[in-house]
């Protein structure tokens, strides 16, 4: 499910479930989590390049396993989540995402987790959350205002609408865009780089940089476990499988 590979300092994490288009699920996120704790516990890891590989990034939350839960259970959840937002956004380590492809809700959110955002030419992006019935998560609502301006992070959350590399580059979602198949080498040089930066005043940066997300995930944490029990997400899902449009009522 991720793969791991060295180059001096740097090491590339590549999420690998191509059967469910690497979709943020439960075990993705463990094994996430698990593999974020231990580069972070490594000393001689400088930096990190993260990746989907080269057809795409992440498609977002596995919407099969989504539904009603009770309100312990969803907190649960959130807990694993948060436990990997935060390890991203404030790990000692410079972090460098490559896109290629499509990054959608969660997945998107991954990767606006990363001090650097390369992404191909061809690469897609959608928020998606508000189209099966819940709110944007995994630290979107701290991170993408934060890149974008709260004006332009309402039109792409409220509005749910694909957006290309080109359009991401100009609103600074990402940060470099290059040729198809051209997203992991640019962000491994891209990591060289920062591998050879003074690691305490990076990690310190990071730190600083990560101020507020703490009461971001606090009130996503208590959204996204009311709404999975709401009936608009249960339509979201429904109209999901079935390839329709969803029909809200508010409850």
């Amino acid at each position: 499910m991720i793969n791991e590979s060295r180059e001096g300092a740097v090491v590339t994490i590549c999420m690998h479930d191509p059967e469910r288009r690497n979709a943020f699920s439960m075990p993705m996120r463990i094994a996430l989590l698990n593999t974020f704790r231990a580069l972070e516990a490594d000393s001689s890891v400088r930096a990190i390049v993260f990746t989907g590989g080269d057809k795409l990034f992440c498609v977002g939350g596995d919407v099969t396993a989504m539904g009603h839960q009770p309100m312990g259970a969803a907190l649960d959840r959130m807990r694993i989540v948060h436990d990997l937002v935060r390890l991203l956004a404030q790990s000692s380590k410079p972090m460098v995402a490559a896109v290629e492809g499509w990054a959608v809700g969660g997945g998107l959110s991954l990767a606006l987790l990363c001090d650097t955002v390369v992404a191909a030419e061809t690469a897609r992006f959608k928020a998606g959350f508000g189209e099966i019935g819940m709110a944007p998560d995994t630290g979107i609502l701290h991170t993408l205002p934060g890149r974008v301006g709260r004006g332009r992070a309402r039109q792409i959350l409220l509005y749910n609408e694909v957006f290309s590399a080109k359009e991401a580059l100009d609103w600074g979602v990402i940060d470099r865009m290059v040729g198809a198949g051209e997203a992991v080498k640019e962000a491994s040089r891209l990591a060289a780089i920062l591998a050879t930066k003074a690691p305490l005043p990076m990690a310190l940066t990071r730190s600083v940089l990560a101020s507020g997300l703490d009461d971001v995930l606090l009130r996503e944490r208590e959204i996204q476990a009311m709404l999975f029990s709401s009936t608009d997400h249960e339509e979201g899902k429904a109209a999901f499988f079935e390839k329709r449009a969803a029909v809200f009522n508010g409850s």
